[in-house]
């Protein structure tokens, strides 16, 4: 028998079934996500849940008929959230992470997400669910029929149940607002700033079942898991030892996450739920592998200027990087291109800019180590959540899988060796194996990772 695992990213969608005795995928296919809605606000990132849902449905149609599938496990992007009607349906967009409406100016120079800080002294940053909540309940923009919130990936779930969307405590702390110690919703602090706890899901901290298919796209009563965030479903589909590794991931932003008991958030990052009662200290810098798109976006700016195609710059400059143990002179690239959580108003800079070394590959190879400073520092600072001594760096996300050149300088910076699942979309396998300790085929997370993972599954 086999896993559905489903995962909704930001870009990308993908579908892929896991072989739940071996680990193996069998099949699996990934879609562009072109649901983003143009805005005339230049702080809104939405993107159109039906668009969504049909991606997905498509996806999974190219890889099962629904035939074999004992469980099914669905992750996606954290921290968005979108508003449902009585029935459950959708009556708004999906208000993504990527959202900057809590930068906006609020009151006595106070952005909307700086209010609900030093109001509640809970950190809200904007992006997350109930910062966007509050302004667009501040500017008049909660639709009438909204009657709950839900994440994206939630909503699927209650799509595929016919049941109303609950929420794990992985993708309710990335909400706000959360009592991390009694796995609840802060109701106190939620009221204070005028925001209604009923609009809010239950939460559930356990690995649990939702309940069994009940739609039109897959067969009746196939056991659904409860969704996860995409932060702990990539550490569960990557991490084959995590009591002594630590996991760096570059995607479109990028995070270092490792296990802890501590419930401490620091300026440098934050305690999250995993499952259960187990925790991780994860660290999120905002551009990641963005930055390199960045990169891309002003090379193709420059063609653009000077002629040419912009076609397989990627590749290109990838090739470039290759140079970087030849490099005498470096650029020193601080990638905090869109600011930090805590102050958005940061931004980058480039130093050491000489008569000889402002060239592409200086540009690139600075690039891939300022993303790769960025998080070790922000590492280097979290440290007293550590609890044991690292041995093994393992790398996921597509930025890391494509590029040799940024696995060497993570491991060159870290001081250990990094090794990569041969998996490629390990948030997905992460909801395979969660879904399965869910239904039963597994006790543990950790037995279920023993089991699907395995040494073999990974390459250095």
């Amino acid at each position: 028998m086999n896993i559905l695992g489903i995962d909704i990213g930001t870009t990308t969608i993908t579908a892929l079934l896991l072989d739940e005795n071996s680990g193996e995928v069998i099949n699996k296919s990934t879609l562009k996500n072109d649901s983003f809605i143009e805005s005339n606000l230049e702080f809104e990132k939405i993107q159109d849940p039906e668009v969504i849902i049909d991606t997905v449905i498509s996806a999974i149609k190219e890889i099962t008929d629904g035939s074999n599938i004992s469980a099914i496990g669905v992750t996606g992007q954290m921290h968005g959230i979108l508003y449902l009607d009585e029935n459950n349906y959708a009556v708004s967009p999906l208000f993504t992470w990527q959202d900057l409406r809590g930068n906006e100016l609020y009151e006595n120079g106070h952005t909307y997400a700086e209010f609900l800080t030093k109001t509640t002294d809970l950190k809200s940053a904007t992006g997350f669910g109930l910062t966007t909540h509050f302004y667009n309940i501040k500017n008049h923009l909660v639709p009438k029929k909204a009657k709950k919130i839900a994440t994206i990936h939630d909503y699927l779930v209650s799509i595929l149940t016919n049941e109303a969307p609950v929420t794990h405590s992985s993708d309710a702390a990335s909400l706000g607002f959360y009592d991390l110690r009694h796995h609840q919703f802060d109701n106190v602090a939620l009221l204070e700033v005028g925001i209604d706890p009923e609009i809010l899901p239950k939460v559930i901290k356990n690995t649990k079942l939702v309940g069994k298919t009940n739609c039109d796209f897959l067969p009746k009563d196939i056991p659904v898991a409860i969704a996860i965030g995409d932060n702990q479903a990539s550490f569960i589909g990557s991490m084959l030892n995590p009591d002594n590794s630590i996991l760096v991931n570059v995607g479109t932003g990028s995070q270092i996450s490792f296990i802890t008991s501590s419930l401490r958030s620091t300026e440098s990052g934050e305690a999250r739920p995993l499952t259960d009662d187990e925790y991780i200290f994860v660290c999120s810098p905002l551009c990641g592998g963005r930055a390199y798109q960045i990169l891309k976006n002003f090379f193709a700016s420059c063609k653009e200027l000077l002629g040419g195609s912009e076609d397989d710059l990627y590749k290109k400059m990838d090739l470039l990087s290759e140079s970087i143990d030849m490099i005498k002179d470096p650029l020193k690239i601080n990638c905090e291109f869109a600011g930090t959580r805590a102050n958005p108003e940061k931004r980058g800079f480039i130093k050491n800019i000489s008569t000889e070394n402002l060239t592409p590959t200086h540009l690139i190879c600075g690039v891939l180590t300022g993303v790769a400073d960025e998080l070790k520092l922000l590492y280097e600072e979290s440290k007293s959540h550590l609890e044991f001594r690292p041995r093994t760096l393992v790398g996921s996300g597509n930025g890391l899988r494509k590029s040799e050149v940024w696995r060497n300088i993570f491991s060159k910076e870290f001081a250990l060796d990094l090794t990569l699942p041969k998996h490629s979309e390990e948030a997905a396998v992460g909801a395979c194996i969660f879904a399965a300790v869910a239904n039963g085929k597994y006790r543990t997370i950790r037995e279920a990772q023993k089991r699907l993972l395995g040494e073999q599954n990974y390459e250095s």
